[in-house]
């Protein structure tokens, strides 16, 4: 579904990425992780289109994509969760759920605004709340059903859980397991390796703008020297 082949990223003159790889097949959970710093959030960006690729290539569904401007790689099927939930604080939940529902491809069994609800109740009973009156947790939530209600063929979220407190972590991980059993296809950043080891089924390790490592959470599990030397301090 996702391809990204030895892309280079820059942010004016500071190189940010140094030959990039990775795949998300269809109906796959995969992870990127890695320190702060090391690469994940400037991937996402390329892959979306907000900080193009300066060389190398990108191809979602076999269409090449680096090229492409943001709105159009949305248009294709990637659904974003983004770093710090970015809602419109002067949106009421169920404004911010509706300026984003589509259903381009004209899928039989849509996301629509009820059956987000149906995802989170807790933002049922706040659909009338604006965009600042509502916790941190709640704001991710509408993040989710924000990306969802695209109906995104591919769903990338950049720090899933963090900063969230335990309990919503949980439903957090719940949804994305859920989502998982009817094969939504996930490209999800984060720094719960247990969480993200029971989730996923691929995983890779970012320094330094490229893969140091990937495999499967089998081989991660038999491989627990690779949290360290990637995630440890």
């Amino acid at each position: 579904m996702l391809r990204v082949e030895d892309i280079t990223t820059y942010y004016g003159n500071s190189q940010a990425l140094f030959g990039m790889s990775l795949e998300v097949n269809d109906g796959e959970v995969v992870t990127l992780m890695g320190r702060n710093g090391m690469g994940k959030t400037t991937t996402v960006r390329s892959i979306i289109g907000f900080t193009p690729a300066r060389t190398g290539e990108i191809s979602f569904e076999g269409h090449r994509t680096e090229k492409w401007p943001a709105y159009r790689v949305a248009q294709a099927g990637v659904g974003l969760v983004p770093e710090g939930r970015q809602i419109f604080p002067n949106l009421s939940v169920h404004e911010n759920l509706f300026a984003t529902s589509a259903n381009r491809r004209e899928v039989d069994s849509p996301w629509t605004l009820e059956r987000v609800y149906d995802l989170f109740p807790r933002l049922a009973e706040r659909r009338n709340h604006m965009g600042d009156q509502i916790s941190g947790g709640e704001q991710q939530m509408v993040a989710i059903g924000r990306a969802l209600a695209t109906n995104p063929k591919l769903l990338i979220l950049d720090e899933a859980t963090e900063g969230l407190a335990p309990l919503i972590q949980e439903e957090i991980w719940n949804v994305l397991e859920n989502l998982k059993r009817a094969g939504q296809s996930i490209l999800v950043i984060d720094k719960d390796v247990d969480a993200l080891m029971m989730l996923a089924d691929r995983h890779y390790f970012v320094q330094n703008g490229k893969v140091g490592w990937s495999g499967t959470s089998a081989e991660l599990r038999d491989n627990s020297e690779i949290v360290e030397k990637y995630l440890g301090i």
